[in-house]
């Protein structure tokens, strides 16, 4: 029993159901034990620690402390602590030099706000001064506009004058010998502001219409159809002009027939007063059938004359228009270099008639001279040109016998020998070209010698005339000693040593002006009309019509990229660029000198003015007369000016503009598909002074890029579209242009804004 009993504890209870509980009470025996045991260890150790070592410390022996604390200068004697203790004194004297720095800091900080407040205050007080300057300024330039409103207008667009009388009764002149503008031409009806209409009478309507060469009849009429001053309204004609020829042989009117034709006339009114009768040659035989017929008060234009026919500064010698329906080929031209070519001087012509033949009697030499007859030197001649040629000292070619049938060709001319194309070549080849005029001296001009002066100037032979007394085309406008040498007669010996002695310079600015002449008034059909036409509106003083201006059709584009400013453009130098502030853009006065441009300038260029372009006066809206050029800008942009108006130098700074109280120009750049470099050229004109607006010709049919920002300069950037690439859209008459001055560019000119300022004054 106790065995079983024994059992029944080791096993929790009686029985099986005893034996969980013991094991629980055994575990929680153990567990109490070990938590004891270890917040003994954890409580008292620690604090029978502290005790020892406060023990320890208390002790009377200093030396032997070793946790208690230490004075500085015992710490300070352990070597490896020596370097920080040098370090910590170091940097407290630097923390005690920065806060007598930083105190000394704050109170100029202090001082500093003082002044700055004292400056808004100052710069408050000058905002109210400007402010009122400006406000006295505006109220004195309204006052200045107000009087320069009263003493001197604003010139608009004068209003059109036209006649209105048809019939003016003149005082005859004894003899239409003697007809000059003065007392054969109606002014009454052509008005300063009229534009000078011109009426041409439709030759078909006219029996002699028939007997016109075909060629010369429609390229005339060709002409008349483009031509600015034509009007099919009769009444307001101031001129009236009527073609008569050339003719052709075997249909030719008897003078009678023509005259009684031309008296028919509608607008003749008895005398022929104010009409221009234009007898055009297009072969060197062209007969002067005009001679024998009565034209009244009529002027004429043809390049034959007798001296009893010819009436200087009325009628008008005219070239010969061998290009008639076709533009000459420019290529076929021979360059102007090198100036020296293969044969000094050449001369091929016939003479069929001698002049003593047709006087029919022989004079001495002494009686010519006293003025008996007129003197015929073409012996002399023919002569003196053989011995240069056979004294082989240059390469010469003279023929005085055509190989071929000659030319027909009046009494006492030199005709011509072979066809043009043969001509040309031997021009081709020769430095000079001989031209004699006629042996008759009253056969002033004739077509033959115009012929030979056409030729020449085409392939850039330099004319030689013999004879000083010959009438040349226009030349009453045209200086021709600048494009050819004239000659008398008997200075026949001395024509080689003279050609021998001009220079090359020379010889190139003669052959480069004969080709000018012969471009602008020779070459085509429209410029013998349009010189024709611009001689007699000079003559009369009417300004020439404006040409028509380009529309510009503007490319739409964003501006708003502030131009930055290119450290080049900063150095200027001594030069006083202008104005700080930039002036708001100011249109050029216009119609200043259109009414008094062309008289004076006659009066000053039949008196003065050297040079190859003070030929005749030269409006900038007339393509036909040269005159003086003004240039400004890089490349071969200029802007012609007539009179040389403008200011200079020293006089543009003392004055801005020179001439006029205000002047600016514009800037015309030409771009093509280089948006950044045009950029780039754009933000350069930034700040500069008396820049009007900036014209941006868009020579790419690609249009810019749709997000490109363009740069504010602080003027307007038109962008113009082109019809077509080409470099000639710079010169275009764009209308968007408002100054007198123009300053013509690439996009990729570099140019400084003092360059720029000396161009422009």
């Amino acid at each position: 029993e106790l065995m079983t009993g024994y059992t029944m504890l080791r096993n929790g209870g009686v029985g099986n159901g005893g034996q969980p509980w013991v094991l629980r009470w055994s575990s929680r025996i153990r567990l109490t034990w070990l938590s004891f045991t270890l917040f003994v260890i954890l409580v008292f150790f620690p604090l029978i620690a502290h005790y020892y070592l406060t023990t320890i410390d208390d002790a009377d022996d200093a030396g032997k402390r070793i946790f208690g604390p230490r004075t500085g200068n015992e710490l300070c004697e352990v070597k490896h602590v020596q370097d920080l203790c040098r370090i910590r004194e170091s940097v407290s004297e630097e923390l005690l030099q920065l806060e007598a720095k930083r105190q000394e800091l704050n109170s100029e900080i202090a001082k500093l706000n003082l002044k700055i407040e004292a400056c808004k205050k100052s710069i408050e007080n000058a905002k109210q001064d400007l402010l009122q300057l400006k406000n006295v300024i505006s109220q004195t330039e309204h006052s200045y506009k107000e009087l320069m409103a009263q003493n001197q207008p604003k010139l608009s667009l004068p209003i059109r004058l036209l006649p209105d009388k048809d019939d003016v009764t003149f005082p005859l002149p004894k003899s239409n010998r003697n007809c000059r503008l003065h007392n054969c031409f109606d002014y009454s009806r052509c008005p300063l502001t009229s534009g000078f209409p011109v009426y041409v009478y439709n030759s078909d309507d006219y029996p002699f219409g028939s007997s016109l060469d075909p060629l010369i009849k429609q390229a005339f009429e060709a002409t008349v159809r483009t031509n600015v001053y034509v009007t099919e309204n009769a009444n307001i004609a101031c001129v009236y002009i009527i073609l008569v020829g050339e003719m052709q042989e075997p249909v030719m009117p008897k003078p009678t027939e023509l005259e009684q034709q031309l008296h028919s006339l509608p607008y003749w009114r008895t005398d022929g007063h104010n009409h221009l009768i234009i007898n055009l040659s297009r072969k060197s035989e062209t007969q002067n059938f005009i001679y024998n017929i009565s034209t009244g008060r009529a002027m004429i234009a043809q390049s034959t004359f007798y001296d009893a026919q010819y009436r200087p500064g009325f009628d008008i010698v005219v070239s010969p228009l061998v290009h008639a329906m076709s533009e000459p080929n420019f290529l076929e031209i021979p360059p102007q270099v090198p100036v020296k070519r293969k044969y000094l001087f050449s001369f091929q012509g016939e003479k069929i008639e001698s002049l003593r033949s047709s006087l029919q009697e022989v004079r001495s030499f002494e009686e010519e001279i006293e003025g008996n007859a007129p003197a015929d030197y073409d012996d002399r001649i023919i002569t003196t040109l053989k011995a240069v040629q056979d004294s082989k000292l240059d390469f010469v070619l003279v023929e005085f016998t055509c190989k071929n049938q000659p030319k027909a060709s009046l009494p006492t001319e030199w005709a011509l020998c072979g066809e043009r194309d043969d001509r040309l070549g031997l021009l081709k080849l020769s430095t000079f070209a001989l031209i004699i005029t006629p042996g008759d001296t009253h056969l002033v001009i004739s077509a033959g010698c115009t012929m030979r002066l056409f030729e020449a100037l085409e392939v850039g032979a330099i004319p030689v005339v013999l004879g000083e007394q010959v009438q040349l085309p226009y030349n009453d406008v045209i200086r021709w000693n600048e494009a050819a040498l004239i000659i008398p007669k008997p200075r026949i010996t001395e024509v080689h040593f003279l050609l021998r002695s001009i220079s090359d310079n020379d010889l190139l600015a003669m052959r480069r002006q004969g080709r000018f002449l012969w471009e602008t008034y020779f070459s085509t059909s429209d410029n013998v009309f349009s010189t024709v036409l611009a001689i007699i509106r000079t003559r009369i003083q009417i300004p020439a019509a404006p040409i028509r201006e380009e529309p510009a059709v503007e490319i739409p584009h964003r501006s708003g990229k502030a131009a930055g400013t290119d450290p080049n453009m900063a150095d200027n130098g001594d030069l006083d660029l202008g104005p700080v502030e930039t002036e708001p853009p100011y249109a050029s006065p216009k119609y200043l000198r259109n009414f008094t441009l062309t008289a004076m300038d006659i009066y000053r260029n039949w008196n003065s003015a050297p040079g190859p372009f003070h030929l005749f006066p030269y409006t900038p809206f007339d393509p036909v007369l040269p005159s003086e050029a003004k240039f400004l800008g890089s490349g071969t942009g200029f802007r012609p000016i007539g009179g040389g108006a403008g200011g200079s130098g020293k006089e543009f700074q003392a004055a801005l503009g020179g001439n006029v109280p205000r002047e600016q120009f514009t800037v015309v750049m030409l771009t093509y598909e280089r948006e950044e470099v045009l950029m780039n050229s754009l933000e350069r004109l930034n700040g500069l002074p008396y820049l009007n607006k900036v014209v941006v010709v868009w020579n790419s049919p690609k249009l810019p890029s749709e997000d490109l920002l363009w740069p504010d300069i602080g003027v307007p950037i038109m962008v113009v579209r082109t019809e077509k690439n080409s470099l000639n859209n710079r010169f275009l008459p764009w209308d968007e242009i408002d100054t007198e001055a123009i300053l013509s560019i690439d996009d990729d000119a570099h140019l400084r804004h003092d360059e720029i300022m000396f161009g422009f004054r």
